[in-house]
């Protein structure tokens, strides 16, 4: 099926939706159904209560509509017009957009708010196309199928029921949002569904909760992270990875404050720039303070606090910073958007001539992560400028040209496939990003590389070249993990929270079947624990009881203990997911782990 027909498809069926909320509650007002990625949905103000476990009836009601064969026809009628005919169907949302139209050419909210901003003029409309569908009128430009036989009865199914505000905006009404999913066909339906229900099953805040990894608490905030005992392992392993890494690559770890005064981003430009992402000032002692949204500033504040040669370059600074940034309460999500995380975050400032093998270097290091979190599918974008849009930018032809040229080669140079992102770079500079795939090839960016031209000057940042000159350096923005919360996040749904050995909370579970098999457990427990992290599950429940735990936390070994282990100075191995290993001598086992 053609992807313009299943848009129709999917079109028609929002169309479908509300003519059956229609057959159900007459006094319904209706905002807008559009297409969405894989399906459709409609806003409505009910008079009458609808739940989720109302979903099936409706689609009931929509099958028997679809089986009536129901004709989509269009009219070109005049604004005039149309405010009358839904003024007479008392459709108050759809007067507001015809009124919309009718004094800004558009009914796009963003549009319409950024023309009384600019006072821009606007295109008149005369005529409008409205849809009819059975007993259902809409306001819609289309398109649609011609009737609704084109439509697989048993290819949609209806999901979920969320609140929405009438055009996004929170000082409006809260409407009943209806979703809705669509396919060519059952099979696809079905696929989609499973796939779903794969996602589910790796959602990492219901498997952050069940392996009790983290917590998020209404008395600490929305968005704000309280890391359990499990949790803190595994931030922490990784934390001391990546700073493994950082200092075999001849980092310079640095610590920054939380807040800081007003200047310093009125500096860096955050506060013209990027201020409805900040939270609002703390008053101290009169003075205004900011929670810090970027560590950036504070990197290039550490590189001043001395006079700077050629011979001191390159510098490179690396700190686990934490920042905050405004997200709304409808955008956070677990670990994925939160309002206060932690960045694996590096600022290299180099000359021009240091720029290639600083890039590369950087590359290596994200092919580091990359092999240690086994990602072995992933893609790499490459951002530049758009030549023609050269006021958008700061720098000139000859900085960018060169930049980009870097980045090219040093992506080369290891050999990796990218797409080029024509017009998607920063205003300060071109960027690589790398973006991987899960186990179930949903896509989630990690690092990125990215050239800056404009804070060293800003900063007024400087160096003492060969000819005892003052120079501006050049700034990389690094960054491998990208946020440390959201990152754990896409390892806990990639894993599904079966992780590696190496990052495993508990790695290694000792089950002494009775009691009288609590002191060789103990000897086994006293020559693992200084290299493992490991537990003794004892004998107050039944042994099966004790695996189905093990299990349940993912625990990556079972060591079970019993007469015959005794006897012969050995241990029965069972892994997570595998079964059991059999009878294994203790060493062997500590050297299959290494």
């Amino acid at each position: 099926m053609k992807s313009d027909t299943l848009y129709k498809i999917r079109h028609s069926l929002a169309h479908i939706l509300a003519a059956a909320i229609l057959e159900i509650d007459s006094k319904a007002k209706f905002g807008i159904g559009p297409v969405t990625e894989n399906g459709f949905y409609y806003d409505f103000l009910l008079s009458k209560k609808i739940e989720e476990k109302d979903l099936p009836l409706i689609e009931e009601k929509m099958r028997k509509l679809i089986q009536q064969n129901i004709k989509f026809v269009r009219k070109k009628i005049t604004l005039s017009q149309a405010k009358r005919l839904f003024k007479k169907l008392n459709q108050p949302f759809k007067s507001e957009l015809l009124n919309d139209l009718q004094k800004y050419g558009t009914t796009d909210y963003e549009k319409i708010l950024e023309i009384k901003e600019k006072k821009r003029k606007v295109k008149k409309i005369k005529y409008v196309t409205i849809y009819q569908s059975g007993n259902f009128i809409d306001l819609c430009r289309g398109g649609h199928i011609k009737k609704t036989s084109e439509i697989d009865p048993d290819s949609f199914k209806l999901i979920k029921i969320a609140g929405a505000y009438w055009r996004g905006d929170e000082k409006n009404k809260m409407l009943t949002r209806i979703y809705g999913i669509s396919f060519e066909n059952k099979e696809k339906l079905e696929e989609y569904l499973k796939y779903q229900e794969e996602i589910k099953k790796r959602d990492h805040r219901i498997l952050g909760q069940e392996l009790e990894l983290f917590a998020i608490d209404e008395n600490v905030g929305s968005g704000l992270i309280l890391w359990l005992p499990k949790g803190a392992i595994i931030r922490q392993t990784i934390q001391e990875f990546i700073i493994d890494l950082y200092k075999k690559n001849n980092y310079q770890l640095v610590f920054t404050p939380h807040i800081t005064k007003q200047k310093l981003f009125q500096i860096s430009g955050h506060l013209d720039h990027y201020r409805e992402n900040m939270y609002s000032p703390i008053d101290i002692e009169s003075e205004k303070y900011y929670l810090k949204p970027m560590n950036c500033p504070f990197h290039l504040t550490i590189y001043k606090q001395s006079t700077k040669s050629y011979r001191d370059l390159p510098l490179r600074y690396a700190e686990l910073g934490t920042v905050y940034r405004y997200e709304r309460s409808g955008t956070l999500s677990g670990l994925t958007r939160v309002r206060g995380f932690t960045q694996d975050d590096g600022h290299i400032i180099c000359n021009f001539e240091q720029l290639p093998e600083e890039i590369e270097n950087c590359l290596n290091l994200v092919k580091s992560v990359l092999e240690k979190f086994e990602f072995k599918d992933f893609k790499v974008s490459l951002s530049i400028w758009d030549k023609t849009r050269k006021k958008e930018y700061l720098g000139t032809e000859k900085e960018w040209s060169f930049a980009i040229e870097s980045l090219k080669r040093a992506i080369k140079k290891i050999r990796w496939d990218y797409t080029i992102m024509k017009g998607e770079a920063a205003f300060y500079g071109p960027k690589i990003d790398v973006i991987v795939k899960d186990a179930i090839n949903r896509e989630w960016q990690i690092s990125t590389i990215q050239l800056d031209f404009n804070l060293p000057k800003k900063f007024n940042l400087n160096y003492i070249d060969q000819n005892n000159q003052q120079k501006t350096p050049y700034l990389i923005h690094r960054a491998l993990l990208g946020s440390i919360e959201r990152f754990i996040g896409l390892l806990i749904e990639h894993y599904e929270g079966n992780f590696p050995f190496w990052l495993a909370p508990i790695q290694i579970v000792i089950l002494p079947i009775n009691a009288n098999h609590l002191s060789y457990s103990l000897e086994i427990f006293s020559r693992l624990k200084e290299k493992y992290r490991i537990k003794i599950f004892e004998p107050n429940e039944s042994l099966s009881k004790r695996i189905l735990l093990a299990e349940k936390e993912k625990i990556p070994y079972m060591l079970i203990i019993g007469d015959k282990e005794m006897k012969e100075s050995k241990i029965s191995v069972r892994q997570h997911r595998v079964g059991d290993l059999g009878l294994i001598d203790l060493n062997q086992f500590i050297s299959r782990l290494s």
